[in-house]
């Protein structure tokens, strides 16, 4: 992958993809904010690739960030909570499978910050909430997975 910026004066600068262009107007939307919406959109469409390659459309689709930044400077995220609200016509079951697919494997931002970030989730499927900030299985502030042998095993 390669990125660019050009700088254009006015706080403004191009930004280069190989595919495309856009304008980053960092006095209208902080470098800080499209990282977050980047993180958010990253694992947004995972979940409409993955319902379209079982055959399903996903319909009335916002995600929402809420987040935690440390105080000292860099002021790095110390948390962040994804809110999916969706309907579709598949079960309850594949709807947390796609979402946790995506926060566990295939989203490479969400993966990439996850091991100083901790990470929950709520899933709001066709108006009922189905999972209410869960923590991520993997990552910083996760689970802790008890082996039964005080860790002897794994560590």
């Amino acid at each position: 992958m390669k990125v660019s910026l050009e700088y254009l004066g006015e706080k403004k600068f191009k930004a280069n993809t190989v595919k495309s262009s856009y304008i980053l107007d960092c006095k209208e939307i902080t470098p800080v904010e499209y990282f977050a919406t980047g993180i958010i959109g990253c694992t947004g469409i995972d979940l409409v690739v993955m319902a379209e390659k079982d055959g399903y459309a996903v319909s009335n689709y916002k995600v929402y960030a809420e987040i935690e930044r440390q105080m000292e400077v860099p002021m790095k995220f110390a948390s962040l909570h994804i809110i999916y609200d969706f309907e579709g016509s598949f079960d309850v079951i594949k709807a947390k499978r796609y979402i946790l697919a995506s926060l566990e494997s295939y989203c490479t931002t969400i993966n990439s910050i996850r091991d100083s970030v901790k990470i929950s989730y709520t899933i709001i499927y066709n108006g009922e909430k189905i999972a209410d900030r869960e923590m991520i299985a993997s990552g910083a502030g996760s689970i802790e997975i008890d082996d039964g042998f005080g860790g002897a095993c794994c560590s």
